[in-house]
């Protein structure tokens, strides 16, 4: 997480929480959808890790939204 700070780890997480609960999703389902495992989602969501942009993308593809959903806010 060297380039992204904690903040920014946190507010991915706090978005991607988000979205997913708005697709009624849960962590396990979205991990299957998008090749990761629940544990991953769960880290991205608690803001223990940030994602590269490949993560992203799939991430977005997964919940059928915009990737600039998942980075909202964060610092340019």
């Amino acid at each position: 997480m060297s380039e992204f700070s904690e903040r920014d780890a946190n507010l991915f997480g706090r978005n991607l929480c988000l979205v997913r609960r708005r697709r009624g999703l849960s962590q396990e389902q979205l991990a299957e959808r998008a090749g990761l495992s629940r544990d991953t989602i769960h880290k991205l969501e608690c803001g223990k890790r940030f994602p590269r942009l490949a993560t992203v993308l799939v991430l977005a593809d997964s919940l059928a939204v915009d990737p600039n959903a998942l980075l909202e806010g964060l610092r340019r």
